[in-house]
C-alpha cells in the first residue's frame, strides 16, 4: 500500500443499504449477464429493466458498449484493459447495490477468473450470474453489429468465440438459452428465479407487459 493510499479512508453515511431498500420497497441485487456477442445479453437486460421499472423497482442497466462511451473510454481491448473494464464495472455495480438498486450488467466477460474477481466484490446472495447461452453459429448468423464478419476478415483481432476463447461459466446462478426462449419467456424465467431465491416478490410478467 502506497503512502497516498494509507491516507484514504472510507466515509460512512448515516443512511445504510437496509434503509435504502426499505425506502425503495425492495431488495437490491447485482445481476450479471455473460455470453458471446450476439447472444442477447443487452436485449435481455433492457427487457428485464423495463419490466422491473414498470413494477416500481429502481433499476439500471450497465451495458458493455455504453460504458465505453464515458467511464471506460480510456480503455482498449488488451487483456489488461478488458480486466480493468470489468473491475470498474464491478465496483460501480457494488455501489449501486449499496444504493438500494437492481443493477443489470451486460458484458461478454469471457474469462472465468475475471467474473470471479467481480463476484468476490459482493456478498454471496448479492451477485446473480446469468449465462446467456447461444451457439456461436447462431450468434454469427445474427451478427447484429457485423462484428463476426469483421473478425472473420481479420479486422478485429482477439475476438471472443473466433480468435479468442470464451470460458463457459462453471456454476452460474441461472442459464438462459436464447435459441430456445423468446425475450419475453426469458424475462419470465428470470423473474421466477429471482422470486424463488427471495430476491424479488413481483407478479410474473406477461407478453403484454413487455410490449411497449
Amino acid at each position: 500500500m502506497s503512502k497516498e493510499e494509507r491516507n484514504i479512508t472510507w466515509q460512512s453515511s448515516s443512511i445504510n443499504r437496509q434503509d435504502r431498500e426499505k425506502h425503495n420497497g425492495h431488495r437490491s441485487r447485482a445481476i450479471w449477464f455473460t455470453g458471446l456477442s450476439g447472444a442477447g445479453k443487452s436485449s435481455l437486460a433492457f427487457a428485464l429493466e423495463q419490466y422491473l421499472y414498470d413494477q416500481g423497482v429502481r433499476c439500471y442497466v450497465l451495458d458493455g458498449d455504453n460504458v465505453r462511451h464515458g467511464l471506460n473510454r480510456d480503455l482498449g481491448f488488451t487483456a489488461g484493459d478488458r480486466q480493468e473494464n470489468l473491475r470498474r464495472i464491478g465496483e460501480v455495480s457494488k455501489l449501486m447495490v449499496d444504493a438500494g438498486l437492481f443493477v443489470l450488467s451486460a458484458f461478454i466477460s469471457p474469462h472465468e477468473q475475471d467474473r470471479e474477481m467481480v463476484r468476490q466484490l459482493f456478498e454471496p446472495d448479492d451477485f446473480i450470474e446469468i449465462y446467456v447461452r447461444c451457439s456461436i453459429q447462431e450468434c454469427e448468423r445474427r451478427d447484429p453489429k457485423g462484428l463476426y464478419k469483421k473478425a472473420r476478415n481479420g479486422d478485429i483481432p482477439h475476438f471472443t468465440g473466433i480468435s479468442a476463447p470464451y470460458d463457459v461459466p462453471k456454476s452460474p446462478s441461472f442459464i438462459i438459452d436464447t435459441e430456445q426462449w423468446s425475450i419475453e419467456e426469458a424475462v419470465q424465467e428470470i423473474v421466477q428465479h429471482l422470486e424463488q431465491i427471495g430476491a424479488l416478490q413481483l407478479p410474473l410478467p406477461t407478453k403484454t407487459a413487455l410490449v411497449h
